[in-house]
């Protein structure tokens, strides 16, 4: 099953290993995903196998979907990420983008493509622990990464001044951009998108809705993008924070994260027909799946947030501690300055009070002493 898949990612690995430009990965990767649709089986396309069938354990690795509007993004996203950090560390040979950032945006995209193309797209409508699973790896797992990557940072310094100024800072400083990126904004889209798509009707129609369901998830990577934005504040942003507003920012979302988690956890019957209904011979009972669900979101939320937390208040320390360092400084240079008008000043003052005679000799200074009366031998 897996095979078809591997050969046609081959040649995506061999530009990869062969150094080529982004340029040419992203048309090794358009020609691939082309190919994919036309020639791949249409039983690969759809992981393969039936979602009421319990997975294999090779299906835990293998079994992944070929969704072009899913794979595509991800590559051109990924190859264009790559190209722009090409440039600008070729341009910028002293301020290089981090590596870490660049990890992290890879790792954003990765999380993206197996929340939506592994095994467990396979079984989200399934079993409602796997569907929560997806929902977990969108909005605090792959959208802090993203965020982490820097991305409108990178996009500002590979483009040219006059786009630039022309496209991409009237965006950021545009008065939509402002609303939304707003703290108080974000936080509540974030929560409210959480809340809304649980206990409304929306959570069953994507369940029976593929369109829907990918609305869905658009939604809440959108809204995971939004509310991490101004958390981890590596982009500029019309909005920026300092880290204790940060601190907070956080720490009050990981209690709402918590009740809704508690309250999926803690229901007395299944909260959506589709999985009360599905009847299936193996897993946890539909209770029993419900209640691994909110204990998944419960607790990888919460260590999320608190590592997010631990993360703010540590970078707030190094913050602390470089303004320290610069204060000291500038006391140095402030201390030294006043050092040398005080010298300045004294030697001012000393010629103040010693003014110089007409003659050019200081007043007050010794006369010189008289010379002794010549003695007759001298005058021979």
């Amino acid at each position: 099953m897996a095979a078809p898949v591997r050969s046609l990612l081959r040649p995506l690995s061999v530009a990869l290993a062969s150094g080529l430009g982004a340029r040419s990965v992203t048309f090794v990767a358009v020609a691939v995903a082309a190919i994919a649709t036309c020639f791949v089986p249409s039983v690969v396309l759809a992981h393969g196998a039936d979602a009421l069938v319990p997975p294999a354990p090779a299906d835990l690795l293998l079994d992944w979907a070929f969704d072009p509007l899913v794979a595509i993004p991800l590559l051109l996203l990924a190859a264009a990420y790559l190209w722009a950090v090409r440039h600008v560390d070729a341009a910028h040979p002293d301020h290089p983008v981090p590596r870490l950032r660049v990890v992290a945006f890879l790792a954003g995209l990765a999380a993206i493509e197996i929340a939506l193309q592994s095994v467990i797209e396979r079984y989200d409508t399934t079993l409602f622990s796997v569907h929560m699973l997806q929902h977990v790896l969108l909005t605090l797992v792959a959208s802090p990464l993203l965020a982490l990557g820097a991305p409108i940072t990178l996009l500002l310094r590979v483009a040219r001044p006059g786009f630039r100024r022309r496209f991409i800072l009237p965006v950021l400083h545009s008065r939509v951009v402002g609303v939304l990126a707003f703290p108080v904004v974000s936080w509540t889209v974030f929560a409210a998108v959480m809340w809304g798509t649980h206990f409304s009707p929306l959570f069953e129609r994507s369940l029976e809705e593929p369109f829907i369901h990918d609305l869905e998830h658009l939604l809440y990577l959108s809204a995971g993008l939004l509310f991490w934005w101004p958390a981890v504040a590596l982009d500029p942003a019309p909005w920026r924070m300092p880290h204790p507003v940060r601190a907070m920012y956080l720490f009050l979302q990981m209690p709402q994260n918590t009740f809704l988690a508690l309250a999926i956890y803690s229901a007395s019957a299944p909260l959506y027909a589709r999985y009360a209904n599905l009847g299936l011979s193996w897993g946890p009972s539909p209770l029993d799946d419900q209640r691994l669900a909110g204990g998944l979101m419960w607790i990888v939320g919460d260590l999320v947030f608190v590592t997010a937390i631990v993360l703010v208040v540590a970078g707030w320390m190094r913050s602390e501690e470089r303004n320290a360092v610069r204060r000291e400084s500038q006391a140095d240079a402030a201390m030294a300055d006043i050092r040398i008008r005080e010298v300045a000043l004294a030697e001012r003052l000393a010629r103040e009070r010693s003014p110089v005679s007409a003659d050019g000799e200081q007043a007050g200074a010794p006369a010189p002493a008289a010379s002794p009366p010549p003695t007759p031998g001298s005058l021979q």
